[in-house]
């Protein structure tokens, strides 16, 4: 796989990561899962960052997609937390 600066992993060409991460996502309660709306304004926000390489934080190691499906998870990056 090539390095991606900026894609998440539905597009690094990892599909059968992805489709574990979505399969993970999707077993989330509702309590412990962020908004549609509040997931992809994280997502967009990921793109931006400098430490997003192939769909993973290099800050913390997770896959953005799932990090951010969480209601009550928060940037890693605390110098400059994007969301």
């Amino acid at each position: 796989m090539k390095d991606c600066k900026r894609c998440l992993l539905r597009e690094s060409a990892e599909n059968d990561t992805f489709e574990a991460v979505r399969s993970k996502i999707d077993l989330l309660s509702e309590a412990e899962k962020a908004e549609d709306d509040l997931y992809r304004k994280r997502l967009e926000a990921c793109r931006t960052c400098d430490h997003l390489i192939s769909g993973i934080c290099m800050k913390c190691g997770c896959y953005v997609e799932f990090r951010a499906a969480f209601r009550k998870m928060k940037c890693p990056n605390a110098a400059d937390r994007k969301w």
